[in-house]
């Protein structure tokens, strides 16, 4: 179940990924850090920021961004290698967020698709707030 997460704790994470959220997505993580959304291509569970501040609140965000971005980068052919995952579908593909490429430590409001089948990234949406909360 999804709780609010301290912003001490995505900040943590953009340290960890050397890159800044966008501000959209980093407001509704900090209200409720995971759930799921829903894309025209099918429903992602968010992973949430890791949050460390009790053991309880580890156990409920060990699958955390950083920690599935890292598994994709090094486990996954064709995983864009700037790319951060933020959610899954639980048949392979990723949701995530792609570095703007004049500010590569930022990344774009824009969410996208990755097919783990295909390797190829696909936009779903121009910002995280227009996705669909489930």
């Amino acid at each position: 179940m999804p709780f609010p997460v301290d912003a001490k704790w995505i900040t943590q994470t953009e340290k960890k990924l050397g890159v800044r959220f966008p501000a959209s997505f980093v407001a509704a993580m900090s209200k409720m850090n995971g759930g799921s959304v829903r894309t025209r291509i099918d429903q992602f569970e968010l992973f949430p920021f890791l949050d460390a501040s009790d053991r309880k609140h580890i156990q409920r965000t060990c699958g955390s961004i950083d920690r599935e971005t890292n598994s994709a980068r090094k486990d996954w052919a064709g995983f864009p290698p700037d790319a951060v995952a933020i959610g899954a579908n639980g048949g392979g593909d990723l949701l995530v967020l792609i570095p703007m490429s004049e500010y590569p430590d930022t990344l774009q409001h824009s969410v996208y698709w990755w097919d783990h089948e295909t390797g190829e990234v696909d936009r779903v949406a121009d910002d995280f707030g227009d996705l669909t909360k489930s």
